[in-house]
């Protein structure tokens, strides 16, 4: 199972994919396996050499009474020292941001893909649109074909 931040892909050029562990707790982890996640204005903040996810929206877990979290509440990224540095000498630059891409299970274990990524200007997005319908066109009519 894969939550994807579609987003993402839309807004911003990604140049660099990474995998994060993520700490959270049993409710949020059951929550999540029942799709209930959102990445969508989501995005990493690197402070005394620590990773965190801002804005990540968990739902609570319907049966986890007391045990439940705040929703959107900051949750800290598993990463080693020098991938965490290596992160922030590429956010450095100006325009550049760490977004989220997809959140998914490896062994069990929950999963972050983030990406070192730069904002898209409008004519860009406007190019992606135009380039997701010509691609939908043609598989369109191939598959019409045959």
């Amino acid at each position: 199972m894969e939550i994807l931040n579609k987003k993402a892909k839309f807004d911003y050029l990604i140049y660099d994919t990474l995998e994060a562990g993520i700490v959270l707790t049993g409710t949020e982890i059951k929550s999540i396996r029942n799709g209930s996640c959102n990445l969508k204005d989501s995005y990493i903040l690197i402070k005394n050499n620590e990773a965190f996810i801002l804005n990540m929206h968990i739902s609570n877990y319907d049966k986890g009474s007391i045990f439940n979290t705040e929703e959107t509440r900051i949750r800290k990224l598993l990463l080693h020292k020098n991938e965490i540095l290596k992160l922030k000498d590429k956010i450095s630059i100006k325009g550049f941001a760490i977004v989220p891409l997809k959140l998914y299970f490896k062994d069990g274990i929950a999963k972050i893909e983030i990406g070192v990524a730069k904002g898209k200007h409008t004519y860009d997005k406007k190019e992606s649109i135009k380039e997701r319908d010509i691609k939908r066109e043609t598989d369109k009519m191939l598959k019409n074909r045959y």
